[in-house]
């Protein structure tokens, strides 16, 4: 530990120390003075009964030393060092000094009520025994010490409650603002995994799709390369073509990640559908496109659901059913979209692979989910495979960024 930082630690102890010592010093140095100003006032001199007064007078100011450590036990030292000294009639000078600060302690370290219980009973038996002490006191006038005292005893144990009081309200202050800052980081880390989800559905859905019609082509070039090269030619034109589109729509979506501020390029949509529909007929597949004119305007968040939806069950027919017949119909309804993707499985005996469901039917189903729809793939009974999807024009999941 550093120097500093001891120094730091021990200097409550030493201040009360020099509070405990300036209190002792006033008790004792006042009570002596006004003493032998006022003999006459004096009933029992401080030396009596074994120099108790000093002993009081002395006790109570020193046990201040130690008020941040008890400060119950304090309290209770100071107040009956306090009524001893008065209800024996010692001289009345400032020997409440150390049962005003015991008093203020109690309260500014206690937790509220059971403080302000203790300080309430302490100060209301040394009400009755100063009043008591006082019936006789000469000049009537000198009895205006006793009401002083009380309504210091009072105004300490408020005082001390208003510091705890402040206090509270500080830490309690504290504790929302750093409650409200780890609130604000868990908001932040959700909207940075959302996006992050976001970005890793769109690459899949983008690359799976490409590299699925790739395959397809490649495949082709490859058995056609020597008997037929012009139509060799033609499948590496789409393959080129395929990966142009591919690479274009990655490098708009990642792009994001580069980007200084929020100007993303709006994502593909219902308008593009037709597009998916010509890129899997040049994979070899047999696509009827049923698609209607929408009876509402539909949200862009919807339509870009859509186009990954039908993306996404194409890819699955093209990686695991080969060439066959697929029926895309879109339908508007008043409120909500409904995509249906139906193919015929393949031409072979063999069972439709894409029964399993794969991170791409999950995806599939988080995205209509997000939007607070829903989604169902299932064989058909003809050994095809449907995806079923619906979406709510009016969206009630929570919608990506």
């Amino acid at each position: 530990m550093s120097l500093r930082a001891w120094r730091f630690r021990l200097q409550p102890w030493w201040l009360d120390v020099a509070i405990g010592l300036f209190v002792t010093v006033m008790q004792v140095q006042g009570t002596v003075f006004r003493t032998t100003q006022e003999l006459s006032t004096v009933v029992r001199p401080l030396t009596a009964l074994g120099h108790l007064g000093y002993v009081l007078l002395f006790l109570g100011g020193a046990v201040v030393v130690l008020r941040h450590r008890w400060p119950v036990p304090v309290f209770a030292v100071a107040a009956l060092c306090s009524l001893i000294h008065y209800t024996l009639d010692f001289p009345d000078g400032p020997g409440w000094l150390g049962l005003f600060v015991a008093t203020y302690t109690l309260t500014a370290l206690g937790d509220g009520r059971r403080s302000l219980i203790t300080a309430a009973a302490g100060i209301s038996v040394l009400t009755v025994a100063w009043y008591v002490s006082a019936l006789d006191i000469q000049p009537r006038a000198a009895i205006g010490w006793v009401f002083f005292r009380i309504g210091a005893s009072v105004m300490s144990a408020a005082l001390g409650e208003s510091v705890r009081s402040r206090r509270v309200i500080a830490a309690e202050a504290l504790a929302r603002a750093e409650l409200a800052e780890r609130t604000r980081e868990d908001e932040a880390r959700a909207r940075v995994d959302a996006e992050r989800l976001r970005i890793a559905r769109e690459v899949h859905d983008t690359v799976a799709h490409a590299i699925a019609i790739i395959n397809v082509k490649a495949g082709v070039t490859a058995h056609v390369l020597d008997k037929r090269p012009e139509r060799a030619r033609e499948t590496l034109e789409a393959i080129e073509s395929t990966s142009s589109r591919a690479l274009q729509e990655m490098r708009t979506i990642l792009g994001v990640l580069r980007a200084d501020r929020d100007d993303r390029v709006p994502g593909p949509g219902l308008s593009r559908v037709d597009d998916l529909a010509a890129r899997a007929r040049e994979a070899g597949l047999d696509v009827t496109l049923e698609e209607a004119l929408p009876l509402a305007p539909v949200p862009g968040v919807v339509g870009s659901a859509v186009y990954r939806i039908v993306q996404e069950s194409l890819t699955n027919v093209i990686r695991h059913a080969g060439p066959t017949r697929v029926t895309v119909a879109v339908e508007y309804g008043v409120d909500a979209v409904g995509v249906r993707v139906t193919d015929q499985g393949r031409r072979t005996a063999a069972p439709h692979p894409a029964a399993a469901p794969g991170r791409g039917i999950l995806g599939m189903r988080e995205r209509c989910q997000l939007l607070g729809g829903e989604l169902d793939a299932r064989p058909t009974a003809v050994g095809g495979f449907e995806v079923v999807a619906r979406l709510p024009l009016l969206t009630t999941g929570t919608v990506p960024a």
